[in-house]
């Protein structure tokens, strides 16, 4: 298991970066290391401390809690509805607490609840 949270943290990481139109020698410079240490943490080759995973996403401009964005396949594959489920989800973490308020009035409205 915790094998697999070094696989899903390092994709993740790889996925935003690339996103970002970053290298791996880039993103290593806004955060403060070598290319070869990004790497190695994107091949679930380096086992980073949490210092080091703040830096990391502080350079992706993210909150660290959305490092793990994976981990909800962690224990098993999503079906479709989950993964809309998850993609809803890390779209609002994004959002303040009004912009919350706003969606879930919406939401009760379109779905009478």
């Amino acid at each position: 298991m915790s094998e697999n949270v070094l696989k899903f943290v390092g994709a993740r990481i790889r996925d935003l970066r690339k996103e970002r139109g970053l290298s791996q020698e880039q993103l290593g410079e806004k955060a403060g290391f070598h290319f070869s240490y990004i790497g190695g943490i994107e091949r679930a080759e380096k086992n980073i401390s949490l210092l080091n995973l703040a830096k990391i996403a502080d350079a992706l401009d993210v909150e660290i809690h959305e490092l793990f964005g994976y981990s909800y396949s962690m224990k098993m594959e999503l079906s479709d509805k989950e993964e809309e489920i998850t993609e809803i989800l890390d779209i609002l973490l994004r959002q303040d607490l009004n912009d919350l308020k706003r969606v879930k009035t919406i939401i009760k409205e379109v779905l009478r609840d």
